[in-house]
Order: C-alpha cells, then sequence, then structure tokens
C-alpha cells in the first residue's frame, strides 16, 4: 500500500477527500470559503426543489428513517412498488427495478446476465461500474472503439462465427467523462442482426435530454435494458433499470447486488417520486441549460482549450499533463470556482482536464464570471 499511494503522488494522481456544504443548487462553501460549483450533477436544481425535499420529509415521518430489510425480505414497502410502477409507466417500459445505487446496478447487473460461454463488448470509454461487471463475471471481455459503431459491427460479425451463450453489448448514451454521445439508434440496429442483448447506460441524459427529458435511450427500438440514476438529474440518489416484466423477475431471483442489500429509505424515494413528477415539465429548464452549454463551449474555445467531442452539459477542458490540470484547478479555486481536475487512471494517460458540469440553475453571469477567469490563465 504504501509503494502504491507514493507512485500514486509522484504522478500527481494521489486522491483525497474534501468537505462541502452546499448553499443552494449552484454554490458551495469549504467553510472558509464559497464557490461557484461546476462540477456538481444536479442538473436540473432538483436537490433543492421544495417539492422534492417536502417529498423526502414526508416519506420519512410516514415510514421511518429506513427500510430496515432488503427487498424480498420485508423492505419491499408499498412506496417501493408504486414508484417502480410508475418509472416504468414514465418511460414506457413494462417494468422498472429500484437499486440502490448506479455503481451497485452496473457492477451486479452485467454478472448476472453472463457467464464463462458468454461475450462482452463494451465501448472503451464505459464506466467504470460496467467495466468492473464485465471484469468480475466469467465472461469473455472485450471492447470496441469509442463511440464507433463500424467497429462494434467487424467485433460483432467475428464474435457470430464463435460459439457463445450470449453476446451482450453495453455502452453509456451521455459518457460521463467526454460529454460525448452514442449512436444508439444504429448501435441497437446492429444488436438486433446479431442478436445480441444491448445495456445502455443512460445515467447522464435522463432528466436533460430526450422528449420531456426521458434520456437519449427513449422512444430507441432494439434496446433491451437501461439503466437511470437517480443522483444526478434527479437531485436525490439511487438507481433504476428499465426492462421487461421477464427481465425484472429474473434480476430479483438472481442478481446478487438487488437480493443482498437492505432498500433504499424511504426519504430517498420520496424525493425519487415527487423528482419524476417534475422533470417532464421542466422543459424550460433544459431550454436554459441548453443555452448554458453554447455559451460555455464557446467560452472555453476561444480561451485556446479544446472541449473534445462533448456535446452536453459535460464540458471537458482538455490541458493533458496531470500537473497542469491540477494547477488549473487550483487557480481557478482561488478565483472562486470548483471545476476539479480529472487525471488518469479515470481518464486515459495524456489526457487530463478540468470536467465542467453545468446546471439549469446556473446564472449567466456564473459562467461569464469563469470564462473571465480561464482567459486570465491563458494570458498569464
Amino acid at each position: 500500500m504504501h509503494k502504491a499511494l507514493a507512485k500514486r503522488k509522484k504522478q500527481h494522481q494521489f486522491r483525497e477527500l474534501t468537505s462541502f456544504a452546499p448553499s443552494d443548487a449552484v454554490t458551495i462553501s469549504d467553510g472558509e470559503q464559497e464557490f461557484i460549483n461546476f462540477s456538481g450533477n444536479d442538473y436540473l436544481g432538483l436537490s433543492k426543489h421544495p417539492e422534492v425535499i417536502e417529498r423526502a420529509k414526508k416519506y420519512a415521518d410516514e415510514y421511518g428513517a429506513g427500510a430496515t430489510a432488503s427487498r424480498l425480505i420485508n423492505g419491499t414497502y408499498d412506496i417501493h412498488a408504486k414508484l417502480e410502477k410508475k418509472l416504468g409507466h414514465t418511460f414506457g417500459w413494462e417494468s422498472s427495478l429500484l437499486f440502490n445505487s448506479g455503481f451497485q446496478a452496473n457492477s451486479t447487473i452485467i454478472s448476472t446476465l453472463t457467464n464463462r460461454h458468454s461475450l462482452i463488448l463494451a465501448d472503451k470509454l464505459s464506466h467504470r461500474s460496467l467495466l468492473q461487471g464485465a471484469l468480475a463475471s466469467r465472461a469473455s471481455f472485450r471492447r470496441f472503439k469509442h463511440n464507433s459503431v463500424s467497429d462494434l459491427a467487424d467485433q460483432l460479425k467475428e464474435a457470430a462465427k464463435e460459439d457463445f451463450s450470449r453476446i451482450i453489448v453495453i455502452t453509456e448514451s451521455l459518457f460521463s467523462m467526454d460529454g460525448d454521445s452514442a449512436d444508439l439508434e444504429k448501435t441497437a440496429e446492429l444488436c438486433k442482426e446479431y442478436g445480441a442483448l444491448l445495456f445502455v447506460d443512460d445515467a447522464h441524459a435522463v432528466g436533460v435530454w430526450g422528449e420531456q427529458g426521458l434520456g437519449l435511450t427513449h422512444n430507441i427500438d432494439g434496446i433491451d435494458m437501461v439503466l437511470a440514476t437517480c443522483g444526478k438529474a434527479f437531485g436525490a440518489f439511487g438507481a433504476f433499470v428499465l426492462c421487461t416484466k421477464e427481465m425484472r423477475d429474473y434480476l430479483l431471483n438472481f442478481c446478487p447486488g438487488f437480493i443482498y442489500t437492505t432498500a433504499l429509505p424511504p426519504a430517498v424515494v420520496g424525493a425519487i417520486d415527487a423528482a419524476l413528477g417534475l422533470i417532464p415539465d421542466m422543459e424550460s429548464e433544459r431550454t436554459r441549460l441548453r443555452r448554458h452549454i453554447e455559451k460555455m463551449k464557446a467560452g472555453i474555445t476561444e480561451a485556446g482549450f479544446s472541449t473534445g467531442t462533448a456535446d452536453s452539459q459535460i464540458i471537458p477542458i482538455m490541458v493533458g499533463a496531470e500537473e497542469q490540470a491540477l494547477a488549473l484547478a487550483k487557480y481557478l479555486k482561488s478565483n472562486g470556482f470548483l471545476a476539479t481536475a480529472i487525471r488518469p487512471p479515470t481518464v486515459p494517460a495524456g489526457s487530463a482536464r478540468i470536467r465542467i458540469t453545468l446546471s439549469s440553475q446556473h446564472k449567466e453571469e456564473h459562467i461569464e464570471l469563469f470564462l473571465t477567469a480561464l482567459n486570465r490563465w491563458t494570458n498569464g
């Protein structure tokens, strides 16, 4: 452990925890200084929405602080069951199943759906939770080039010549570090052609993109399962899978990450329920967020930085070297902005960056102040 930690420090990859207290949806304090937060995932500001907070309080008052048991024992309260029905109906799926976190869901569902006779094909930049699930399984595991439908097609064609019991393709709809999106329609067509199961993580798109904010997977034929989280645009915690009734039955019978954990607490269920009722009608917030994206991307480019292929509320300021990314993050913090440096191994070597995330609750002046500071850094 000592050697591993020393190596991380030498490579400018050492991580530490910093404590913060939120003032509102987009400002945060470390106890000494207040910052405009460009590192959170509260894309619609729902973590501070009065209806979300009130529903959380209401459910805690009525049902208590915790669910006290796993779902298959006596942890399934009527509020869990009602929420799952509401999620399925809202998103247009036959069924849904709640999980305690996106990481937990991804890392355990993938291994539940595969065995040593299966093949997993994953986008090269898939989230660590998806890769963790693949690595934990006994399946053959291969990656296709990031967002390359042609490479996926080639690999599916080769895999068809082999004797796999099941092929599962894994991708994100909106990638968490690069902020770009997958071609889900073509991916789904390929999976149908080759009889592969398609699992899509829609975590960063749900609430923000798609019709009524129902995600980039919404109404795309050929997707077999969708994973969405409630700790981002929902402003709460937890996750859910959208699937068929048969798949739901299979997961609650065979998925250890669901079976052997205590159910989500009532306050969290209340918060998710309230957010779910609000999201479809938040088009004005989504429009404001899209304006923020355009303004921020243009300003970063004018300051001399690349934003890669980002086309969303996640915008990387590509720096390259770890020490430079850390220095820029420190400079921005000294100017009142929380904008986290992302370094290897989270991203590939040589691609350290400042990862900007935008909320509909940011103001134009927040973005203007940030871009002014960024230009000062560029111009020395």
